[in-house]
């Protein structure tokens, strides 16, 4: 089992290969199209982030959370479709981010980024939200609340999160390009007989 984590370094995953198990340890950030919108206004205006993304691994999320005596209390947390956020891979970068988790697969700006600026992309498996909310120890904080419960960015405490597949990796080889080309392969020569 490999487990990274947080805050990660270039070190811990800088021999990953698409293909590998992993599992992360430590605050891992929630972060949808509406929180990716406004980071990147805050940035455009020179506003301070709520939160430091160096090192860090952000979840495309929209968690089910339950107040419970006055505390957040997750209850499920599954996947977003991730290629809605493709147009934030360099900014992303740009801000440390060592990780990124969610679903589908993202496309070649983010691969070029992954490279570029040394982070994964993990494939969290869909369908799984409870077993994925039982590696979250506890809520720790969250930020932007306004913009809606899955929107708002929330910050968890995870112990062995997972399992994650590594679907980028820090070298730029995408598994998603792989399974496009192969497919490709197939239809053409389907095409020909």
């Amino acid at each position: 089992m490999i487990e990274l984590k947080t805050p990660i370094t270039f070190d811990q995953i800088k021999d990953l290969k698409i293909g590998d198990v992993v599992y992360i340890t430590g605050e891992i950030i929630t972060a949808r199209d509406q929180a990716h919108l406004r980071i990147r206004k805050f940035l455009e205006e020179g506003k301070e982030l709520p939160y430091n993304f160096n090192g860090s691994c952000v979840f495309h999320a929209g968690p089910v959370i339950e107040k419970k005596e006055g505390q957040n209390v997750l209850r499920v947390v599954g996947p977003t479709t991730s290629i809605r956020m493709e147009p934030y891979a360099d900014m992303v970068g740009k801000l440390g981010v060592k990780a990124i988790i969610g679903k589908g697969g993202m496309d070649q700006e983010t691969q070029k980024a992954c490279k570029k600026y040394g982070y994964i992309y993990l494939q969290a498996a869909p369908g799984c939200a409870v077993k994925l909310a039982s590696g979250i120890e506890k809520v720790n904080g969250v930020h932007w609340e306004e913009l809606s419960m899955p929107e708002a960015m929330w910050v968890f405490k995870a112990n062995k999160f997972g399992p994650l597949v590594v679907g980028m990796d820090a070298e730029g080889n995408s598994v998603y390009k792989n399974l496009r080309s192969s497919a490709e392969k197939l239809l053409n020569e389907e095409k020909e007989k």
